[in-house]
């Protein structure tokens, strides 16, 4: 048996996608990028704002997930739809992102979460630019499906992008482009980039601004698993929501480098999308149970996850925030 016999259908449809087109899903990056249009951010900056895909595909990883979802429930399964994606692709028709681009109206992602973070960074004073399109997939997912090899390859390739542009700090976006960013491309190339999480970029420029939320709520946060547990960014969130007036931070049972998986990441809810459901539902309740009208979290993989895990739940009062979307409000009240 070979050795891409032993991946599932799922996880080789999002590798051959990165190796391919530079992103999980295939899709155009022009089409990706058009979040950032009249935002006025330069291509060429000594700081680049790193989207990543979990932001810019949105709508269309939160469909997929829908899909994956009812055919893991049916008697097919996933494992034949899948891999028969993954045989269509080869043969040169990609019926998946043509089934997403009819369910999203064409929509690659909403960008609503990345115009926040660059709102809040702007007015916090950072000066940076953005790729765009020419942003290099980070590989992630190649590394945590076991495709080494091929992670190497596109970590030399990421690393050589983001030098030839004149990249010297990066501020990403989603926690897991920044732990490969950080830590992982580094251990195949030699870099001396940059690299820091939003949060942690946020946390250290809070001096001088008044953060106010327009109401008095109560609020948790949920600990994604890239940003606590494998970059050990567990206070610096924490400090960005205490800042904050008007809000109340109550801490579930489980938090911070022990706070409980929401079921994504690493491509799992891709392999088994009906146990990262039952997870995500687990999570959710509790987080839930502390009470809180807000379930804060910096991740677009925990905030899909958690809404389903809100949606599971059939709780009604409350609801899930990005920490971007909290900071954007906060900033302007």
């Amino acid at each position: 048996m070979a050795n891409k016999d032993l991946v599932p259908p799922g996880l080789a449809y999002l590798a051959d996608n990165i190796t391919a087109k530079q992103n999980v899903l295939g899709v155009s990056r022009a089409e990706s990028a058009r979040w950032a249009k009249g935002l006025d951010l330069p291509r060429r900056a000594a700081t680049t704002f790193f989207a990543g895909c979990g932001y810019q595909y949105s709508n269309q990883l939160d469909c997929l997930m829908s899909l994956l979802r009812r055919l893991d429930k049916s008697p097919l399964g996933i494992e034949t739809p899948m891999g028969l994606a993954n045989l269509q692709k080869k043969l040169g028709l990609d019926l998946g992102s043509v089934y997403l681009k009819i369910a999203t109206g064409g929509r690659a992602g909403d960008g609503r979460t990345l115009i926040d973070m660059v709102a809040v960074l702007k007015k916090l004073g950072v000066e940076f630019g953005y790729l765009a399109e020419d942003e290099p997939c980070c590989g992630a997912p190649l590394h945590f499906i076991g495709m080494e090899t091929k992670f190497a390859q596109n970590a030399g390739q990421a690393q050589k992008q983001l030098e030839a542009n004149g990249i010297e700090r990066v501020i990403s976006a989603v926690p897991s482009c920044t732990y490969a960013l950080r830590v992982l491309i580094p251990q195949h190339t030699p870099s001396k980039i940059i690299v820091e999480h939003f949060v942690e970029a946020v946390a250290k420029r809070l001096e001088g601004h008044k953060l106010r939320y327009p109401e008095k709520v109560k609020v948790t946060y949920h600990d994604p698993c890239q940003l606590a547990r494998f970059l050990e960014i567990v206070e610096a969130p924490r400090r960005v929501i205490g800042s904050i007036e008007n809000m109340e931070l109550v801490e579930p049972a489980a938090s911070g480098q022990w706070a409980t998986c929401c079921g994504g990441g690493g491509g799992f809810e891709a392999v088994f999308p009906e146990f990262s459901q039952i997870l995500a539902a687990n999570r959710a309740r509790e987080l839930v149970e502390t009470g809180a009208q807000i379930i804060i979290t910096d991740c677009p993989g925990c905030v899909m996850q958690l809404e389903e895990g809100v949606k599971q739940l059939k709780v009604s009062n409350v609801k899930v925030m990005d920490l971007a979307e909290v900071l954007a409000v906060s900033l302007e009240a």
